[in-house]
């Protein structure tokens, strides 16, 4: 099992289809694999032995594409850098990581400059614009020439890093070898949702793992890759349009702004198939919208983390339908994937009984090989043999996974347990709100009570009675919040489209004992 595997295949069987079509630019699988090996043949030059890293800070583009197999194929370990990230951050990942080059477009030319004296082990900067090429880097370009042979590093040989984190605290690397993203990859053909001949757009940033599946895991199938820089709901609605793109995936957050654009059915997206949403739980109230703007898109949410490489969990097209048997199993995560074991733990590491909660517990392939020069927080988190998630859930009697929250996110008022996603999913059905977030803040009385973060539809007004009021018809009374913020501005978002609670929550808890992270 090694990454560039299925590069090779593609040329030999479909070696004049498309591979990659960055706006006007289309590359055939024998071109891009030419490249790929011309630029891995750059690297060896630049020094690049087996098992040194190379890092990437750049929007989405088959360049970004080519680096993902010209890097292993040079015998590296590629480290794609979050692009949400400050200059100490970034400086953080590099240094951590050891990496010994840095690719870079130019959206991050002035965060690089920023980074000048900090980097302890990169060597050599590499430009992946077209303009000219900054003093001191080398261009892309200029690298694409004598090709070397692939290195054929694989099994478990490292192959990436992916950092977690990096909003705050300390980031961890995630050690992904070739036979975690390889066997991913097998996972999810195994369930369909990949095909010969697919055209994906990659709509979601390609520093996350989530879109690192489609990556390798379209490159293996066979299929197509379309780029855009980055997510916006118009230039994703045209992109599906204008490329007769057949799936996608997108966070939560992003679903949202898509299927409630006021454009989206003015565009022609009949050639959309299959779109996969994970990342972070997705409202209730968007999956009825999307099932009613795109009712003929077959709908997969794909569960897991960075440490599965990352697919744990998959809840199907059959799941997400409002009428007949399977009506509402679409809140699910679905079920094991096939070369997957997902049990639910106690925090004595036993199995609990269906519908109980407790922690989402995963082993396979998938499952990294541990985090970068963290032995004992790898030690606890891959304890007993399996991958002890962090997230809280639980199973029913048919093996669907219900994730109720985050641990970290679970606020305890009054001895009560409350899970953030269940309020949000409250408020979300609430016909003016378009984004939504619960925190914890302090209670002298309770420790800490819900509190909803709420961003409304342009033009909507509601007052805080009103919310709270129309949360209590539809969950507990404990579990409602007791207050509610409301913000003109969409809620900040990671890199990876996940709203930052840690953001929200840092003005309430600034000067607590407490602090919840």
């Amino acid at each position: 099992m090694y990454l560039t595997q299925g590069l090779k295949r593609n040329v030999q069987i479909h070696g004049d289809e498309l591979a990659t079509q960055d706006g006007d630019r289309a590359r055939t699988w024998r071109e891009s694999a030419n490249r790929i090996a011309q630029l891995a043949g750059g690297l060896r030059r630049l020094g690049v032995v087996d098992g040194d890293r190379v890092a990437v800070l750049s929007l989405n583009s088959d360049r970004y594409f080519e680096y993902f197999f010209a890097v292993p194929w040079a015998g590296g370990v590629f480290v794609p850098i979050n692009i949400r990230l400050a200059p100490p951050e970034i400086t953080y990942w590099l240094n951590d990581s050891g990496s010994k080059i840095l690719f870079v477009d130019d959206n991050f030319l002035e965060a690089v400059k920023a980074l000048d004296g900090n980097l302890e082990t990169v060597q050599d900067f590499v430009y992946m614009g077209d303009g000219a090429t900054p003093e001191g880097m080398h261009a892309y370009e200029d690298l694409l020439q004598e090709p070397v042979p692939d290195a054929e590093r694989g099994y478990e040989d490292l192959a990436g890093l992916f950092y977690t984190g990096g909003t705050t605290g300390r980031s961890k690397g995630v050690m992904l070898s070739h036979r975690n993203l390889v066997s991913n990859s097998y996972h999810i053909h195994a369930s369909g949702s990949y095909r010969p001949g697919m055209r994906y757009l990659h709509a979601a940033p390609m520093f996350h793992i989530a879109d690192g599946l489609a990556v390798f895991g379209v490159t293996i199938i066979g299929g197509s890759h379309i780029f855009i820089p980055g997510f916006t709901p118009e230039g994703c609605l045209a992109a599906l349009e204008k490329h007769q793109v057949t799936d996608t995936l997108l966070v939560p957050t992003m679903m949202n702004m898509l299927v409630n654009h006021p454009d989206v059915e003015k565009h022609d997206l009949s050639h959309l198939i299959s779109v996969i949403y994970g990342a972070s739980p997705m409202p209730e109230s968007v999956i009825r919208r999307a099932l009613d703007v795109i009712p003929d898109v077959k709908f997969t949410h794909a569960y897991g983390q960075t440490e599965c490489a990352p697919l744990s969990t998959l809840n199907g097209p059959d799941s997400h339908v409002l009428d007949g048997p399977n009506a509402g199993l679409f809140k699910s995560a679905g079920r094991a994937a096939v070369g997957v074991d997902v049990r639910i733990f106690d925090e004595d590491d036993n199995e609990v009984a269906p519908g109980v909660v407790g922690e989402i517990c995963v082993r396979g392939p998938n499952v990294m090989l541990g985090y970068w020069n963290l032995p004992e927080l790898t030690e606890e988190t891959l304890r007993g043999g399996w991958m002890h998630s962090g997230d809280g859930g639980y199973m029913n009697e048919n093996g669907y996974v219900y994730i109720v929250d985050r641990m970290k996110d679970m606020i305890i008022t009054g001895g009560e347990n409350v899970y953030s996603a269940e309020v949000e999913n409250a408020l979300y059905q609430h016909d003016c709100v378009v984004e939504a977030a619960v925190i914890g803040v302090p209670d002298e009385k309770w420790g800490e009570h819900v509190h909803a973060i709420v961003r409304l539809y342009d033009g909507e007004a509601v007052d805080e009675a009103t919310l709270i009021a129309h949360c209590h018809t539809l969950i507990a009374g404990f579990k409602c919040p007791r207050g509610v913020t409301f913000l003109d501005e969409p809620l900040p978002l990671s890199g990876a489209g996940k709203i930052l609670k840690t953001t929200l929550r840092q003005p309430y808890w600034e000067n607590q004992n407490k602090s919840v992270s």
